[in-house]
């Protein structure tokens, strides 16, 4: 009899094994961090195609469970942060671009130049990077770079960004789909700010796309930060 006893007694020790970890890492995603792959170049020269970024979720506030609600809410995004959210026209699409717009704000471009409230930013030719698209024109604006396919074709006028919305870009100006073709972004929308990239590569393995192919990570991207 002691030995069915001590059979039973390993279940709960048997089930906190297994379970434990899933909960760990549900817990993480849910309250902390998530990962996320970028899909596409809207954010070229920032990050490229296959980065593969942490979004803190901490930086905000904290969501209910499985909803876009806050639970506790405590920050807003600053001008210049870049963040994950859910993209307005579909939440289960996730976008990552920068915000620049702020509540109250009114966005405007007038070739390739911001304006925010009337005021440009100041942007600053800079030298092509070594292994940039020769098509492109690479620009400083504050403390990070934008590229411009051809920046003097580039107009837009916002209207008035409502309290709790932001406006956000890609810091690939003439190939990014963003708030200027398909509006605010609203707070509840947030999912993080993105400060690193933890991996990248050239290419995914083709039957898994979230797994990198080892033969084509860029190594100077490991642990890169984000501005």
């Amino acid at each position: 009899m002691s030995k069915v006893r001590d059979l039973r007694a390993t279940w709960p020790q048997a089930l906190i094994t297994f379970f434990a970890p899933i909960f760990l890492v549900m817990l993480v995603r849910w309250a902390l961090i998530e990962p996320f792959i970028v899909p596409s170049g809207s954010m070229i020269p920032t990050l490229q195609i296959h980065d593969f970024i942490l979004a803190n979720k901490l930086a905000y506030g904290l969501h209910l469970p499985f909803s876009k609600k806050w639970l506790l809410h405590w920050s807003s995004p600053k001008r210049g942060d870049v963040v994950v959210f859910r993209y307005p026209n579909n939440p289960e699409v996730y976008y990552v671009k920068r915000i620049v717009g702020l509540p109250g704000d009114q966005v405007s471009v007038a070739h390739g130049q911001l304006f925010i409230n009337g005021k440009s930013l100041d942007l600053t030719a800079v030298d092509r990077p070594i292994d940039a698209d020769v098509r492109f024109d690479y620009y400083k604006e504050g403390n990070h770079l934008v590229r411009f396919l051809d920046k003097e074709v580039s107009f837009y006028q916002s209207e008035k960004i409502p309290e709790g919305h932001y406006f956000a870009m890609g810091d690939n100006r003439d190939q990014s789909a963003d708030s200027r073709y398909w509006g605010f972004v609203p707070d509840e929308n947030l999912i993080g700010s993105v400060k690193w990239i933890w991996l990248s590569c050239e290419k995914t393995l083709p039957s898994t796309s979230f797994i990198c192919d080892p033969q084509t990570i860029r190594w100077n991207r490991l642990l890169l930060g984000v501005q």
